[in-house]
């Protein structure tokens, strides 16, 4: 019992409603007081991103890009342009089924808003060369249809942010944790435990991550509605419909935006998906529809099957 109310006193964990998820934030070790300034500066970080990269703010990076990149180069923050680069050369790299350019296919299907005088349909295909990074933070649309959404990584490199808050104080370890899309810092490993995609009030599984991330995704599920998962939210870029390779899967990797970025490619490309993870140096866990599981050997020493 001790060594437990020692850890308790030792700890700050906090959870609040952020990037339409609730976002939790440990910090472990150090003064009371710093352990707050921390988690407090991670918040921070994670509310910064969402004020620049949301689809539905009117004032966000984003929206302005929406409104006005296909007329001029827009100016963006810092942090914005350096995940469109992240965004386009994913893109590049996975020849287009890592595409933020999937906006009209998810508005079609009601996953995301439909803002002004947005058309009902587009090109979920867009090339990765239909968004032109400029010298100073600048971005143009080269096609007059061109709608973004950076919900497929944002979320990682908000993580990543306020992993990096945390880092910059007098904390010993640390865990940020935003719906699913989670970062650790520190020596000591922490288990995080998955779920099965098909049937999520059951888990299936533990990975073990120390100074690493993980992000996951599957199908919706929406316990007040139904005990039944739908269809997935990740949209493959060439049909405009939603993936139906996997049930679902989780990515590990050193930052949280490429691990949330590569769930998206390998949802659409399955086992195909092994040569850009090597690339990332990521593992991943994959769930078939029929139940079956497969995961990249890198990943096999960190994972223990669920009883």
């Amino acid at each position: 019992m001790a060594a437990a109310s020692d850890k308790a006193r030792a700890s700050v964990r906090r959870a609040r409603p952020l990037l339409g998820t609730f976002v939790e934030i440990e910090a472990d070790g150090a003064a009371g007081a710093e352990r707050g300034a921390a988690v407090e500066a991670a918040f921070d970080a994670v509310a910064d991103v969402h004020r620049l990269m949301s689809f539905h703010e009117p004032d966000s990076d984003v929206s302005r890009l929406n409104r006005e990149a296909r007329l001029r180069p827009v100016v963006v923050h810092d942090w914005t342009y350096q995940v469109l680069q992240a965004a386009v050369d994913l893109s590049r790299r996975s020849a287009g089924v890592f595409n933020i350019a999937v906006a009209p296919a998810l508005q079609a299907r009601g996953l995301l808003p439909r803002v002004g005088g947005d058309a009902a349909a587009g090109d979920a295909a867009l090339p990765h060369d239909a968004i032109e990074l400029l010298p100073g933070g600048a971005v143009r649309f080269r096609k007059q249809d061109v709608r973004i959404d950076l919900g497929g990584i944002a979320k990682g490199f908000a993580v990543d942010r306020a992993r990096d808050a945390l880092a910059r104080f007098d904390v010993a370890s640390g865990i940020v944790n935003a719906g699913g899309d989670l970062a650790v810092f520190g020596s000591a490993p922490h288990t995080v435990h998955l779920r099965d995609p098909r049937d999520p009030r059951r888990l299936i599984c533990s990975i073990a991550l120390a100074n690493a991330a993980l992000a996951s995704t599957g199908r919706r599920f929406d316990p007040s509605r139904s005990v039944e998962t739908e269809d997935s939210t990740v949209i493959n870029p060439a049909t405009g419909l939603p993936s139906t390779a996997l049930a679902g899967c989780s990515v590990r990797a050193s930052s949280c935006m490429i691990a949330d970025a590569l769930t998206k490619v390998v949802m659409i490309l399955g086992t195909d998906a092994g040569e850009l993870l090597a690339h990332y140096g990521a593992g991943a866990l994959l769930m078939f529809p029929n139940g079956d599981s497969q995961m990249t050997p890198n990943l096999s020493d960190s994972i223990n099957r669920a009883a």
